[in-house]
């Protein structure tokens, strides 16, 4: 057994002996993310409200042409998250407002705490799996796939969502496509959609 595969074996212990000594690991944020997360913060500074997220009190402003706000609670916002493989969101939708198709790098359990919403996801396959849900309604979405919440409620609507990961990623297909720096051609030759169509897209979120 040569040296750098021993100096391996060791690493790894430490690291699993540091994991399994440790009652919690609170983010430090003033250092950079790694792969496994944040690096933990100092013990001796951590405090209750280390363990308390605040960010979903009160009422949310929605001002996107969707009709939604997401607030999140990923590690870099709730950093005691970090190591707990575990994440919450908020989801506000207006009537008639949609959050759209967009996907994680996690799966995905949403609990509808106000009005009436329709979710769904689609797999690989292009199946859609969709149904409206009510007050205290719960539905799971799969590791990845494209899924969706859309109000068909009378009132302001109101979801929960927790994800299996503290810092699982969201990728919104819509502004994916228009709101960043994809050309507009290659938005036609990808998406089927005209010249003018894919303009007003870009316009719509301000990179037209």
């Amino acid at each position: 057994m040569n040296n750098r595969v021993v100096f391996i074996i060791f690493s790894l212990l430490a690291s699993l002996t540091l994991a399994i000594e440790l009652d919690f690991c609170v983010g430090d944020l003033s250092l950079p993310r790694g792969p496994g997360g944040y690096a933990c913060k100092d013990s001796s500074k951590v405090t209750i409200e280390d363990f308390v997220y605040t960010g979903f009190r009160g009422e949310k402003a929605i001002t996107n042409a969707f009709g939604y706000n997401v607030t999140l609670a990923f590690s870099n916002a709730y950093p005691a998250l970090n190591g707990l493989g575990i994440s919450m969101a908020r989801l506000d939708l207006k009537v008639g407002g949609a959050v759209p198709v967009h996907s994680h790098r996690t799966s995905e359990v949403i609990i509808v705490i106000k009005g009436t919403i329709i979710a769904g996801f689609i797999d690989t396959n292009n199946k859609a799996y969709y149904k409206t849900l009510e007050v205290g309604d719960v539905m799971i979405f799969p590791e990845a796939m494209l899924h969706f919440q859309v109000n068909v409620g009378k009132i302001p609507a109101l979801a929960f969502v927790s994800l299996n990961g503290a810092n699982p990623g969201l990728q919104l297909t819509t502004p994916s496509l228009f709101a960043g720096n994809l050309p507009g051609e290659i938005a036609q030759k990808i998406t089927l959609l005209s010249h003018a169509e894919v303009k007003r897209m870009k316009k719509i979120f301000g990179t037209a």
